[in-house]
């Protein structure tokens, strides 16, 4: 049995925001498995913020040299992978997506025909180790006479990336480009169904526990079923914790880490908006006051805002104002900041990747 508190740090390190980094950013990615990358910047940071090198320029480097990827490959949403396996996590998690794909296009205006054109057409413009950015890609469908006009480009760009086509490899002028998966990722892993629920949910608790049967189907967007079958099958290799009379599961190293981190993971920490911290998780009040929820999530937009953590708890929300030599941390508590976050808040941005 484990604290709601206790949970948070222990969560923390896990995913290794405290406690011994990993050696490089492909390792921090496939110690997460995936790690939500709409807000590409972000995404960078985060990733930097769980190496031994803590930089962006490294996270940078790692997708350049192939060793991790872009793409959709869970609930529909943009994600850092690690290359070898996007191609089992498409095949796992891109069909229930799929399923509502045919809808879209129709309200889209988009036929089949259209997306085998545009599939054509792709892999004419990147093939031989091509690159393309989403511009240039977009304007070769519509010069093929594939219309982009409206969300019809994002969604073929999507579709195309779901369906093994695609994938944002190489940065290209602050933005990644895209190439063709099969040859950026020549060797992936191949892993039948069976296979793959098992490594998905040991590698999930591994990388974000303790952490419960629901949240590892939330954040895959599995079906409950797939989700016990999977952790059935590696139920032996992890730990359990009770807190608050709900199972959580845990890699069994986790407190041992927290044991020996609990200063460090129990300090102050500014955390990207989308950071897994937060993200990862159906039920995130251990570490977000489900009373200040909406604060990081204004609206229930869907655009998370950077966080401020102390102690495993979210204080408040921070951001950067001006630019260059001008820029500025401007951090927003719930209620009031302790007088040595306060004061401790301008160093740890001073510190960001």
């Amino acid at each position: 049995m484990t604290t709601a508190r206790d949970l948070a740090l222990l969560r923390l390190v896990a995913q290794r925001v405290a406690g011994p980094p990993p050696a490089s950013p492909a390792e921090a990615v496939r110690l997460l498995t995936c790690v939500q990358g709409q807000d590409l910047p972000g995404a960078l940071t985060s990733v930097a913020l769980r190496t031994a090198q803590r930089t962006r320029a490294g996270v940078e480097a790692a997708l350049d040299a192939g060793e991790v990827v872009r793409s959709w490959p869970m609930r529909s949403t943009l994600h850092l992978v690690p290359a070898e396996d996007l191609h089992w996590l498409l095949e796992l998690c891109g069909p229930r997506v799929l399923a509502g794909a045919a809808r879209r296009r129709a309200v889209l205006g988009l036929t089949e025909d259209d997306t085998e054109r545009a599939r054509e057409l792709v892999t004419a413009a990147l093939t031989g180790g091509r690159r393309c950015s989403r511009t240039e890609l977009l304007a070769a469908l519509a010069d093929g006479g594939v219309a982009t006009t409206g969300q019809r480009g994002y969604h073929l760009l999507w579709f195309l990336s779901q369906t093994g086509t695609l994938c944002l490899g190489p940065m290209d002028g602050g933005e990644q480009a895209f190439v063709l998966l099969d040859e950026w990722v020549p060797a992936p892993r191949r892993l039948d169904r069976d296979a793959a629920l098992a490594e998905l949910a040991l590698r999930y608790f591994r990388g974000h526990g303790p952490a419960t049967v629901a949240d590892l189907a939330r954040w895959a967007g599995l079906p409950m079923g797939d989700v016990r079958a999977g952790v059935a099958a590696v139920r032996d290799r992890l730990a359990a914790v009770e807190v608050e009379g709900r199972e959580h599961l845990v890699a069994p190293e986790t407190a041992d880490l927290l044991a020996e981190h609990r200063a460090q993971a129990a300090g102050l920490f500014l955390l990207p908006g989308f950071d897994e911290f937060v993200l990862g998780y159906a039920d995130r009040s251990c570490a977000v006051p489900p009373e200040f929820a909406d604060r990081i999530v204004p609206g229930g937009n869907g655009v998370f805002r950077p966080t401020v953590v102390h102690r495993g708890r979210v204080l408040g929300t921070w951001g950067w104002q001006g630019r260059g030599a001008k820029r500025t941390v401007a951090a927003t508590p719930f209620t009031t900041f302790p007088d040595e976050v306060a004061a401790a808040i301008p160093e740890a941005a001073a510190g960001l990747p």
